[in-house]
């Protein structure tokens, strides 16, 4: 069924492309900070969340606060973790950066490691839907979020200095979020400082904790309600960046401090849970020219240096395992205009030292080399705007008691933007990538606790390579706005973990393996002005996506942790000073399970928010504000989760604070 519907969208879009001369556009290009050739818009499917809709969506992991975005879920392991997983992609093969530089923590080591970016103090969030790997690397074979924290200034400041202040409580964990950032200039010197702290205690649940499913396998034991143990919380972030900035560009630093202290829910022994200790330091510098000469236009190096560490603890006290990451990443990026092109030429670097010590551990240490060059291209044949681009690279890994593997790896792509008609585009793009092993697939051997599994890696793993084609639809007049993007992804040697049921350590054997696949799937999005005049806005939108992930296999041919779909409404109302959403999804069930993984029920999710504004002067202004999450009280169990059958969403939930921005 899915394929067929696939197969109606491409005609579709074939048979839209028309020779109609083109009345002036209504369609807006949306400028991407992550991606050097956006001004004439993408034909990749992009997603960007700033603003107020930032605000209304932020959330205590970057996973959530993009969860609700068409195409994109979040593997969650509680409240404090939580990765982004971009059409039915996650892990290795979504890469999260700060400011265009990965975060370089051990976050695609497990679904239990937090992302060490904090989404609070996001001035905005970029998702790249769809390969990433020609700019960013052979991880981001998936996608990319970029979070620009503004850490690095690039502009001086209309004033001498400006910011924001945030603070809010959640009724159902008794938590607490605040956070603040600041912003100066003086002279030619540009400055920003931001902090954040978060916490919560184990939040309430509807039901069990346990699901239906598991409970069954296990009669007569007690099982917990009402609360998930483990899923208390604390996180505190501090940043302090400086840029000097002149007519030729601007060089800058930026120091970054995290601490943490989170639970692992799942794992209750006596009603205690083991918890996981983070400590991260960061240092980013970053160097723009402008305007070199007539053909180069503008000159980027960035770097970033990052010394991380976490510990995780049994529930007596003991350090069960202890993780290291000393890691740095180097880019260098050059706007070339050549004729009618324009090019970004690049290379960038990548060192990983990362161990993992303790009886617990489940990989050896490994060090970890990545280099590439690459080269994206775009100009304009009419009213058509063509992308070309190519990357090459070479990734080493190198353990400490195996042999040290090499893999190169080639990418390209080839897309157009294609205006219709002044309401009409199609963007549309074809992509080879290329990925390789990361360490974890290779090396892994040995009990995994906070996933429940033993996992064992395979050391003759290939390159994993993929096909992706991808069109997105858009419309837009005065009144009405949509897009549909359909994709479909051919994999040779896709890597994944099955279950072969066995056990060792008493935990279930999960082996690292490679099967061709097809991931075919679509995002809906769709809007319309009930309401507009002066002094009032009225808008319903519409969200629909699903993905369908086979492997090329006999027997069971589903993968584990695929989305189900959903669709959602959503109504939102702006009346001077007062704004206010209501917002309906609706998760379905997820029965095409792999072997040995438990499938999830469908659920609701209604959300509200209200918030009113008060100015204090011509530049400052408070605002009050209270969000819903759950209030159907539903049990939630996101099947991108790999802890889904111990551990669901919290129930129902009120946050309630304000905002002082000057």
């Amino acid at each position: 069924m899915y394929i067929l519907l696939m197969r109606a969208f491409w005609a579709a879009c074939l048979f839209s492309i028309t020779g109609t001369a083109i009345a002036e556009r209504m369609i807006e290009d949306v400028m991407v900070v992550a991606h050097p050739l956006s001004g004439e818009g993408l034909s990749q499917a992009v997603d960007v969340l700033e603003g107020a809709e930032l605000e209304r969506k932020l959330s205590t992991n970057i996973g959530t606060t993009l969860s609700k975005q068409p195409g994109i879920h979040s593997a969650s392991f509680g409240s404090a973790v939580g990765r982004p997983v971009i059409h039915g992609l996650g892990g290795p093969r979504v890469k999260i950066m700060e400011d265009r530089i990965d975060t370089l923590d051990v976050s695609v080591t497990s679904g239990d490691h937090a992302v060490s970016v904090e989404p609070f103090i996001a001035e905005r969030i970029e998702v790249l839907k769809g390969a990433g790997i020609l700019l960013y690397g052979s991880g981001a074979i998936g996608g990319v979020v970029d979070i620009h924290t503004g850490r690095i200034p690039h502009y001086l400041s209309d004033k001498p200095l400006s910011g924001g202040f945030e603070t809010r409580h959640n009724l159902n964990s008794d938590g607490n979020t605040t956070s603040l950032k600041l912003n100066g200039s003086e002279g030619n010197v540009a400055w920003h400082v931001d902090g954040t702290r978060k916490d919560a205690n184990n939040y309430d649940i509807p039901g069990f904790a346990e699901s239906a499913e598991l409970r069954a396998l296990e009669p007569g034991e007690e099982h917990i309600s009402g609360t998930l143990l483990g899923s208390a919380f604390t996180f505190e972030s501090a940043a302090i960046g400086a840029s000097y900035i002149k007519d030729w560009g601007f060089v800058g630093i930026s120091v970054s401090d995290t601490d943490a202290d989170y639970g692992l829910p799942g794992h209750a022994e006596g009603g205690a849970t083991p918890t996981l200790e983070l400590a991260q330091t960061r240092t980013d510098f970053e160097l723009g020219l402008d305007k070199i000469s007539d053909v180069i236009r503008s000159i980027n190096l960035r770097l970033g240096v990052n010394d991380y560490e976490h510990q995780e603890i049994e529930p007596d006290g003991e350090v069960a395992t202890r993780f290291s990451n000393k890691a740095w990443e180097a880019r260098a990026e050059f706007i070339v205009e050549t004729g009618e092109w324009t090019h970004a030429l690049g290379l960038q670097h990548s060192q990983r030292d990362f161990s993992a010590l303790g009886e617990e551990a489940f990989i050896q240490p490994v060090d970890t080399a990545e280099s590439g060059i690459f080269w994206l291209g775009e100009r304009s044949i009419n009213t058509v705007n063509v992308e070309a681009g190519l990357r090459v690279g070479e990734v080493r890994h190198s353990p400490s008691a195996a042999v040290s593997k090499d893999f190169s790896n080639v990418s390209g792509s080839l897309g157009a933007v294609i205006p219709l008609d002044a309401n009409w585009q199609l963007n549309a793009i074809v992509d080879y990538s290329s990925r390789a092993p990361v360490a974890e697939e290779l090396y892994s051997d040995g009990p995994h606790l906070t996933t429940n599994t033993y996992e064992i890696g395979d050391v003759t793993l290939k390159n994993e390579s993929a096909i992706n084609v991808s069109a997105t639809l858009q419309y837009q007049n005065d009144r009405w706005s949509a897009a549909v993007t359909a994709y479909q992804t051919e994999f040779s040697n896709f890597i994944y973990q099955q279950a072969d049921g066995s056990e060792l350590d008493d935990l279930p054997v999960f082996i690292y393996q490679q099967q061709d696949a097809t991931f075919v799937g679509a995002d809906v999005e769709v809007a319309v002005n009930l309401i507009e005049d002066a002094d009032n806005i009225v808008q319903l939108k519409a969200l629909y996506d699903f993905v369908d992930a086979e492997l090329d296999v006999s027997g069971n041919q589903n993968l584990p942790r695929i989305p189900p779909a959903r669709y959602g409404l959503g109504l939102e109302t702006s009346w001077g000073r007062f704004s206010a959403s209501l917002d309906y999804l609706r998760v379905k069930q997820q029965q095409d399970t792999a072997d040995f993984e438990f499938a999830t029920d469908a659920y609701n999710d209604l959300g509200a928010y209200a918030e009113f504004t008060q100015p204090l002067s011509a530049t400052t202004s408070l605002t009050g504000f209270v969000r819903g999450k759950n209030l159907t009280n539903d049990e939630q169990r996101a099947h991108t989760s790999f802890i889904k059958s111990v551990a669901p969403a919290p129930g129902r939930a009120v946050d309630i604070g304000f905002r002082l921005v000057f």
